[in-house]
């Protein structure tokens, strides 16, 4: 799961752009008991998701017609003008160029080699998420592509990311870690698009996952406050539990509730 949040290619941040943030907001309210925080006018009204006085997520609204809701995932990186030039070079392209966010850090843009969008986030006085690993915060994340070979390699190329291949249900599941890491630092799956037909009509994507302490409760809270149950509950032994969701203007995630610690 997730550990060092610093290290090169590792989630640093997770955030929602919506066309309805204060709806938004009463829905997450509601399912992992995150309060919002809007920002000022000197960032836009960007703002975080809080629990228990710790942040787990950023948000924002956006105009209807420059993107559908969706959540976003930023890779840690110590420079982002850099990570841009690799990304070209591994056959990726800019989304938005670099750019300074005050003084919390600077951010970017990308699409990788299969058109999936993803963020970077160079820290400067933010950190990185202060909350994961625990119940309402980030614990996984997971790839939807075409080409689980040419995913792996564009992100190694780019972050130095390291893979371990799983068999998984006649197939097999390829893990990614930092490169500066070990296997502890385990935090993402790769998935083929074309063996999710839940995923396959939706797209490309990263999807996070958000740890809860009891998925049926929370799949029924995200069910009558409006949100959609895209995958009903699956258990995988030794793993744990997970469900797929989408809030109510469609943004997607996922749960997951971790089996217990042996002994």
């Amino acid at each position: 799961m997730l550990s060092n949040l610093t290290l090169t290619g590792a989630p640093i941040w997770v955030d929602l752009g919506t066309t309805d943030i204060d709806g938004a907001a009463a829905f997450y309210r509601e399912v992992f008991g995150w309060d919002f925080e809007k920002g000022g006018e000197d960032v836009g009204g960007y703002g975080t998701f809080q629990l228990g006085g710790r942040t787990v997520a950023g948000g924002m609204e956006n105009p209807p017609d420059v993107a559908a809701p969706t959540w976003s995932l930023y890779f840690c990186t110590p420079d982002a003008d850099a990570t841009a030039k690799q990304v070209g070079q591994a056959g990726g392209r800019t989304l938005f160029e670099p750019m300074d966010v005050l003084d919390l850090g600077r951010m970017a843009g990308f699409a990788d080699s299969g058109g999936v969008p993803f963020c970077v986030w160079q820290p400067g006085q933010n950190k990185g998420l202060e909350l994961v690993n625990e119940p309402g915060g980030l614990i996984w994340t997971e790839l939807y592509t075409p080409d689980i070979e040419a995913g792996a390699a564009f992100y190694g190329t780019v972050f130095g990311w390291k893979t371990i291949v799983q068999p998984f249900e006649g197939g097999s599941y390829t893990m990614v870690y930092p490169g500066e890491g070990t296997p502890d630092d385990m935090f993402g799956g790769l998935w083929p698009l074309d063996q999710d037909p839940v995923e396959q009509e939706a797209g490309v994507y990263w999807m996070p996952y958000f740890q809860v302490a009891d998925i049926d409760a929370v799949v029924e809270k995200a069910r009558t406050n409006g949100g959609t149950v895209r995958a009903e509950r699956m258990d995988l032994a030794g793993v744990g539990a997970f469900a797929k969701l989408a809030d109510p203007h469609g943004a997607r995630f996922s749960l997951m509730q971790p089996e217990p610690p042996q002994g």
